[in-house]
């Protein structure tokens, strides 16, 4: 600690991981407090979906571009912009008046927290020193993990106790103090001389295709699968991945550097981390809707039944470091995998309406802790052998394909669990009222949850497929080119 450099680095480890936990808080708390939300505006499916959803789109658009901004402009104002746009957009979601206008601001919320992952996992790289970056990601991503444990619990507590509001004004000081911190200890940084310039047609493109397939599936649970509207939503998705993908190898500034996927273990790792959080993100939200909608609990009951997810996920993420070391990164990532796989064939071989809460349990903290394995492996492993020019727009995509995941994942669940359901009772499972309104209908609903674990299930196989690739290929050669240079001729 006595290398002026190296305390920097861990100055700035704090910083960044008092907003992971900002970022967060304001999630995983809402997962848990959007039956309570939904109950006091009386929203559908659509807008209580959307919630959720706009969120996770937005935040996922703008990732890629708030990277290359910071790459051009500097880190240090982005950061700074980004902690102040996301309190802000807090303190006015507890004065909405309507559930659109949720819908609207979490939009806005989107936008300062993607100014903030963007550059988080790149703040980090660039301050620590290459035999410290796997700890400083794995406590950064614990710090995730911490806030993940006490947000449903939290986001219950304070929305039983106090008002659906307060899900969203606690992140308020807590802002405010990352804010302050962030403006004392961030060093300015010099405005990139490399390269410059913002693919508007490439942003537009994710927004109009993801966009396309968030909407279809976020209305299959209303109109089914086989509606115009949701196969219209999917079409413009698949319609438009070629195009993107040509608009992208002509542009000079593009979203997603398609050349970077020449090196086949880059491609792989990419698609193991989209593949891995399709499979498990929705899980917290899995089970606290079960027991609320399902076992009819409380708000801070079912924020207590998901903790042990989050708890194993804090410790195996706050053990990267060492497990990095002894085992290398893309073991870890593998050996992650499996775990999350296994958690999820637990929970899907003993869901039901009366199961005991022990395999719940097991099969959470089999998911928690193949997640904390698996993501600050995957991140050390794409980004130790960067050139510090393109750390921030390679880390946006990273994030941009596992946001990806977490929305594709949420969306496939809120349609999929209601699917067996009458259609007028559907609200009532994101109301978490199901079992008191319907009780007969409770045996649909688990029929729902089979058909949805079982997807994540299949989906997380082929994540271990991914890993598995990744890890043969990075064995046979010796060193990545991702940039056109060897590692030995790269200097940050």
């Amino acid at each position: 600690m006595g290398d002026p450099g190296l305390r920097y680095a861990w100055r700035v480890l704090s910083v960044v991981s008092l907003a992971s936990i900002l970022i967060a808080l304001g999630s995983s708390s809402l997962n848990v407090a959007l039956p309570e939300v939904v109950r006091h505006f009386r929203s559908g499916v659509a807008a209580a979906s959307w919630m959720l959803l706009s969120f996770m789109l937005a935040n996922t658009v703008l990732m890629v571009v708030f990277g290359r901004l910071a790459d051009m402009y500097g880190r240090r104002a982005m950061y700074l912009w980004g902690l102040a746009t996301y309190t802000g957009a807090s303190l006015l979601l507890g004065f909405a008046p309507g559930d659109w206008y949720v819908v609207g601001l979490r939009v806005v919320q989107a936008a300062g927290g993607a100014m903030l992952l963007t550059n988080s996992a790149a703040l980090l790289t660039d301050a620590f020193p290459r035999r410290h970056l796997g700890r400083g990601l794995g406590i950064y991503m614990a710090s995730f993990s911490v806030a993940q444990l006490f947000g449903p619990t939290l986001g219950g507590f304070l929305t039983h106790r106090f008002g659906w509001q307060w899900v969203f004004w606690y992140n308020v000081p807590l802002g405010v103090v990352c804010l302050v911190w962030g403006a004392i200890t961030l060093r300015r940084t010099a405005a990139s001389a490399g390269e410059r310039g913002i693919d508007l047609p490439g942003n537009l493109l994710v927004l109009v295709s993801l966009g396309g397939l968030l909407f279809g599936l976020s209305q299959a649970a209303d109109l089914g699968w086989t509606d115009p509207v949701v196969l219209g939503g999917v079409a413009v998705f698949a319609a438009l991945v070629p195009v993107f993908v040509v608009v992208e190898r002509r542009s000079r500034h593009p979203v997603v550097d398609v050349r970077l996927f020449a090196d086949r273990v880059f491609g792989l790792d990419l698609l193991a981390s989209f593949l891995s959080t399709v499979g498990r993100m929705a899980v917290v939200l899995l089970v606290a809707l079960y027991y609320q909608a399902v076992r009819g609990e409380d708000p801070v009951s079912a924020g207590l039944k998901v903790l042990p997810l989050s708890v194993a996920m804090m410790v195996a993420s706050m053990s990267a470091g060492a497990l990095h070391s002894w085992l290398g990164a893309r073991v870890v990532a593998l050996l992650g995998n499996v775990a999350g796989t296994a958690g999820l064939v637990v929970l899907l071989v003993t869901i039901s309406a009366d199961v005991t809460y022990a395999p719940v349990c097991v099969g959470m903290v089999l998911v928690g802790a193949g997640a904390g394995m698996f993501m600050p492996a995957t991140a050390t492993s794409l980004l130790d052998d960067l050139p510090a020019h393109r750390v921030g727009i390679v880390n946006a995509m990273r994030l941009m394909v596992q946001n990806t995941g977490v929305v594709v994942s949420n969306a496939l669940a809120l349609s999929l669990i209601t699917g067996p359901l009458p259609a007028a009772l559907r609200p009532e499972v994101f109301a978490g009222t199901l079992s008191r309104v319907a009780p007969g209908n409770v045996g649909e609903l688990i029929a729902g949850y089979r058909l949805t674990l079982g997807v994540l299930t299949a989906v997380s196989v082929l994540s271990v497929l991914a890993s598995f690739g990744g890890r043969r290929g990075a064995a046979r050669r010796p060193a990545p080119a991702l940039d056109g240079h060897p590692v030995e001729e790269r200097t940050r």
